[in-house]
């Protein structure tokens, strides 16, 4: 049965395929077969780079007893969350009303027909600590199913109803964007939450996980609240400060690990994600930019991001040019598998030994994160080596995780797409990160394209809609997860759109796509200002819609002309630095912005536009307000 998943575009699933479990991949032929046999169905998910998903299929999966007890009482699904996010959300959902305590591995139990009727994490191959063992986990539900199917069918319809409750709940009445006022309001409530002995957010006293949540930071460093609220927004510079010191960074390779497991950042989780380091890029350069020290030097400080982004480029990006999904924890070590063994080591100790593996899923949305950083702070660095790797990745993405009729898909492995749709926040993601980098390199096909991404996402009645639809197997059983707008680890989907669109209008592209990202910000303003710690990258976009933009556009035969450079080292929502022909190609694709602009007596001109008003075109640097 191996066959089944060894063709996989998920690395983790390959990884599974010589499991003695007779696995399906995520489909409907699995639960097709689950009817003919009339089994539950069991749904292990996790991801490659998770750790304690390689301790239960050691522990478990690999086990022939184990193995022959699941094929014989299940039909065994094996899922990788990060190619379908839109089925880990669902089971995630409905895993949340039999534990408290949920993550991955997360292991489901459901009807043929897809409804979950019970849910665990990690179960050990033998009981402790009151955790019942996996295989009297399996005992325990085939006595269920063959003896009380009626319960197992109420529990079943319980869940599914709740779930549909919540996904169908309409907003409040009254729901509208925020005032600048409110968001810098949520933005001091977000600050009182840092830890005031370890910096970052928690409770100093607490055991509990210490997480960078980097969507929250990058809240805190928007421009008003800089303005407005600037103790608010250090508390952003003193986390990075804290991190960059601590051994949640790589002081070898540069990037972050995924979290540590004491509040004072100690004893890392050494897995490394393509979207903590790409957004915690952003967080480096925007405290970068900041006057106040926070963390020493300038320089200092660059070498942040610069460890990151060399990250990113050096151990991320894969030979096809798209972003790999993650680094593992876990390495080979003198023939022993080693939890963070590797990444305690020196750059010398690292040198005999190989490497971490890389998760090589290029996973679209992802990729339009680190796309959008990297552009960002190659343009304001002058790394001309970060603003390529973007444009290779974009070129990539857009290449591969394509289908045959435009529809975007959610990622692919070695050039070989999936045929996992593709979510929300990947065409958010996607579209804000092409936009970043058509702003880069003055090239508007990257902003068409980004433009076109938005468009696919607006229904007829103007809410969002996934093209096509969600996950098919999901949309037949009925079961979709709600359209969450909280982050987890990344912008959610409405969050992530939402930042498209309002770039999109902030380029010109017309007041339609203002409206798009309000009508999404405001049906989650509530939740959002009173949870904004969940919410940072819906306020952000809140924040953009909230107060005027300031543009910056310099038109310029030579990128690197004095006036150019000047314009790069202004705190802006646009800077942008085109040539006479692009910036006749910006206008006539649509981008008003971008109109009536040029040269003036052949010399490199700048337009500096503030609540909606353009003052004089300036050739001169110093005239240029900071």
């Amino acid at each position: 049965m191996a066959s089944r998943l060894a063709n996989s575009t998920s690395p983790y699933l390959r990884a599974h395929a010589g499991n003695p479990v007779a696995w399906f991949p995520w489909g409907e032929d699995a639960f097709a077969e689950a009817r003919r046999r009339d089994v539950p169905v069991m749904v292990s998910i996790g991801y490659s780079t998770c750790h304690w998903c390689h301790v239960m299929a050691r522990e478990s999966f690999e086990d022939a007893a184990t193995a022959a007890d699941l094929d014989a009482g299940f039909v065994a699904i094996k899922v990788d969350r990060e190619e379908h996010p839109e089925v880990d959300a669902t089971y995630m959902a409905a895993a949340s009303a039999f534990s408290p305590s949920l993550g991955w591995p997360l292991t489901v139990f459901a009807t043929p027909d897809g409804r979950p009727f019970y849910a665990g994490t990690y179960f050990p191959p033998e009981p402790r600590a009151g955790i019942p063992s996996f295989r009297q986990v399996l005992a325990a539900v085939q006595e269920a199913w063959t003896q009380r199917r009626d319960q197992i069918d109420e529990t079943a319809h319980a869940v599914a109803g709740a779930l549909a409750e919540v996904r169908d709940a309409e907003p409040g009445p009254g729901a509208a964007v925020p005032a600048a006022d409110d968001l810098v309001a949520a933005a001091r409530a977000l600050a009182a939450r840092e830890d005031p002995r370890h910096g970052g957010f928690g409770d100093p006293a607490s055991n509990a996980p210490k997480f960078p949540v980097a969507t929250a930071l990058r809240f805190l460093q928007t421009r008003v609240v800089r303005e407005r609220a600037a103790a608010a927004s250090v508390v952003a510079d003193r986390a990075l400060a804290v991190m960059a010191s601590s051994p949640l960074r790589d002081p070898v390779e540069g990037g972050f690990f995924r979290y540590a497991t004491r509040p004072d950042w100690t004893v890392p989780h050494y897995e490394r994600m393509l979207t903590d380091n790409a957004q915690l890029l952003d967080v480096a350069m925007d405290t970068a930019a900041m006057d106040t020290v926070v963390m020493g030097t300038v320089a200092a400080r660059h070498d942040v991001a610069r460890g990151i982004a060399g990250f990113l480029i050096d151990v991320l990006q894969q030979p096809g040019g798209g972003f790999g999904a993650a680094q593992d924890s876990e390495s080979w070590i003198d023939g022993v598998r080693s939890e963070g063994g590797y990444y305690l080591r020196d750059a010398a100790g690292r040198a005999s030994l190989e490497p971490p593996a890389v998760d090589g899923k290029v996973v679209s949305g992802w990729n339009g994160l680190a796309i959008g950083a990297l552009a960002r702070a190659g343009a304001r660095l002058g790394e001309a080596r970060w603003i390529e790797a973007a444009r290779w990745a974009a070129d990539a993405v857009l290449e591969t995780n394509v289908a045959a009729d435009g529809r975007l898909l959610r990622a692919s492995l070695d050039e070989v797409p999936s045929r996992a749709h593709a979510t929300l926040a990947d065409h958010g993601q996607l579209a804000a990160g092409l936009l970043a980098l058509a702003v880069a390199t003055g090239e508007v096909a990257y902003a068409v394209r980004a433009r076109e991404l938005v468009d696919a996402c607006v229904a007829p009645d103007g809410r969002a809609a996934v093209p096509g639809g969600g996950d098919p197997v999901l949309t037949r059983q009925g079961i979709g997860a709600p359209d969450a707008a909280s982050d987890a680890d990344e912008p959610s989907g409405p969050a992530a759109l939402g930042e498209a669109a309002a770039v999109l209008w902030t380029l010109g592209a017309g007041d339609q796509y203002r409206s798009f990202a309000e009508r999404l910000v405001a049906t989650h303003s509530s939740a959002a200002l009173s949870q904004p710690l969940a919410y940072g990258a819906l306020l952000r976009v809140a924040m953009m819609l909230a107060v005027a933009p300031r543009q910056i556009v310099v038109v310029a035969s030579d990128a690197d002309a004095p006036i150019a450079t000047a314009a790069r080292g202004i705190r802006a929502d646009v800077v942008s630095v085109v040539s006479p022909e692009q910036v006749t190609a910006w206008a006539d694709a649509g981008f008003g912005l971008f109109a009536d602009k040029a040269l003036r007596e052949g010399q490199a001109t700048a337009y500096d536009c503030r609540d909606f008003a353009c003052r004089l075109p300036v050739t001169d640097p110093g005239l240029l307000e900071p």
